[in-house]
């Protein structure tokens, strides 16, 4: 069992002394210049701790009298797709693992479509369910209630399923105390790659890398992705959780986007454990998009970051104690890490620093600087890939590159966190306005009324031309500083009062 406490002291040493042994000087540094090993320190020392620990990392294997079959699961699949070959993809490999059921949760618009297609495929179980709107928080509590077995799995529209991965994803429920399970996650590779593909890619490997070192080590991460994700169906049908996750608040807006990080974020804060299965037999595979969509995707998920990880670190507060290395590691980067500022801020401290120094030896410092920073530091989550398809290397410039440029997405995300806006797929949008609803004032209504809100019925009126009318009318004011008691799941379950279509396929 590897020591943690071992790793770190070796880390801080290098991280702190990364020129010991090169014949460079050492240096003795002016006060103000003291800050250069602080922001060394704090930068790479997690890095060099969470390559030791992914490159350790191993996943459940698969116990030999297993407690978890195939039967024992339900697949909840929520779309806004009408049809075509990925959705079609993703079902057939889904259902090629034998669950007990499929629940295809779409909008009334495309239901008879959707359908259509599950005839096409000719599965016995199929069925489609249907909502208003989409929203996927909503097509997921349409769904919840309607599965009868002990695991849940959530899967996008766009990922194709490897023939083994569900005995690897049902291996940690093993442990009872484990609540989800995570896979890792590719890009389908292309015949051609290109450079969005490349950037694409590089975002799920740097994902798998960073999940993968902070649950090693004290059980944390960011966030289990949606994309294949599994939980105990216990969980799910919670009164509690049914409350609270169609009740998020951000500020003062009811936040109906943003699904796997709460839900991560619920297991943890109601003393669940998480897993992930890094394994090649357990890795999914997914697009992504490209172009301009594709910075559009970035922008939603840095959106979603920060949304999440500010309540994590400000507002739950936990996981400062709970799970410090992942706070450090991860949580607290969505703050600190700008690489823009940082790198300049290196590069120009030892400029400063080694003016006293020869040609030779400035020469060979910056050269060691360069190497480290873009040859180990930038690059080093992607050595995998690399390994893959080493004809990628010749991307490396354009990803340190964009590296920089998403910094500015990032501050752009920060000072625009209000908006939930996909614009990276077609029909996303189209009812972008229940992601993010506007709470009255406090005040606004006695707090003894009901709690009527329309969104608890997922039966939103169309937009009105008066926005406080909608506000007021929608959402009646409630006192968020009472804590919420136990509710009946009959009356708050959001789905209760909507007629909705059920079709099953035989």
């Amino acid at each position: 069992m590897i020591s943690w406490y071992h790793v770190a002291v070796f880390a801080w040493y290098v991280a702190s002394r990364p020129f010991v042994g090169t014949g460079i000087p050492k240096l003795n540094l002016p006060a103000p210049r003291e800050l250069i090993r602080v922001v060394r320190l704090f930068r790479y020392f997690r890095l060099i701790v969470n390559c030791i620990a992914h490159w350790t990392f191993r996943p459940i294997p698969i116990p030999e009298h297993p407690t978890f079959a195939s039967q024992d699961v339900t697949i909840i699949l929520p779309t806004i797709a009408n049809g075509g070959a990925e959705l079609r993809d993703t079902i057939s490999t889904c259902l090629r693992s034998e669950p007990y059921e499929l629940l295809l949760v779409t909008i009334d618009a495309n239901y008879d479509a959707l359908v259509k297609l599950a005839s096409q495929i000719n599965a016995k179980k199929i069925r489609v369910l249907s909502i208003r709107e989409a929203n996927k928080r909503r097509q997921m509590c349409r769904a919840i209630p309607e599965v009868v077995t002990k695991i849940t799995i959530f899967v996008d529209d766009d990922v194709v399923w490897p023939v083994k991965v569900l005995p690897w994803i049902l291996a940690p429920f093993e442990n009872a105390k484990v609540g989800g399970v995570g896979t890792s996650q590719r890009l389908k590779r292309p015949e051609q790659q290109s450079a969005w593909g490349f950037l694409g890619a590089t975002y799920l490997e740097r994902r798998n890398f960073d999940c993968s070192a902070c649950l090693h080590i004290d059980g944390g991460l960011p966030c289990l992705s949606g994309r294949t994700v599994a939980y105990r169906t216990e969980i799910l049908q919670d009164e509690a959780f049914t409350h609270s996750f169609t009740h998020e608040e951000w500020r003062t807006m009811q936040l109906n986007a943003d699904d796997d990080n709460f839900i991560t974020r619920w297991l943890y804060s109601h003393g669940w454990k998480i897993c992930m299965q890094y394994h090649k037999e357990c890795e999914v595979q997914t697009t992504l998009e490209e172009g301009p969509k594709y910075l559009r995707q970035c922008l939603r998920w840095v959106r979603s970051n920060w949304r999440s990880n500010l309540t994590s670190l400000f507002v739950e507060r936990h996981y400062w104690i709970s799970q410090p290395w992942s706070t450090y590691s991860v949580l607290q980067t969505t703050i600190t890490a700008w690489a823009l500022p940082y790198d300049i801020l290196i590069f120009t401290s030892w400029y400063q620093a080694s003016k006293g120094w020869s040609y030779a030896e400035r020469w060979y410092l910056f050269t060691f600087l360069i190497s480290w920073t873009y040859g180990f530091s930038k690059t080093v989550k992607l050595w995998g890939h690399f390994l893959r398809y080493p004809a990628d290397a010749v991307y490396i410039p354009l990803y340190i590159a964009f590296g920089y440029y998403h910094g500015g997405i990032k501050l752009y995300g920060m000072l625009t966190l209000d908006a939930t806006t996909w614009g990276s797929r077609e029909g996303a949008d189209a009812d972008n306005r229940v992601r993010m609803i506007r709470l009255p004032p406090y005040g606004s209504m006695p707090l003894d009324a009901p709690d009527g809100r329309k969104s608890e019925s997922f039966d939103f009126p169309p937009p009105r031309p008066s926005r406080a009318m909608l506000e007021v009318e929608q959402l009646p004011a409630y006192d968020t500083h009472h804590k919420h008691h136990p509710i009946p799941l009959d009356k708050y379950r959001p789905f209760a009062l909507m007629t909705t279509n059920i079709t099953y396929h035989d």
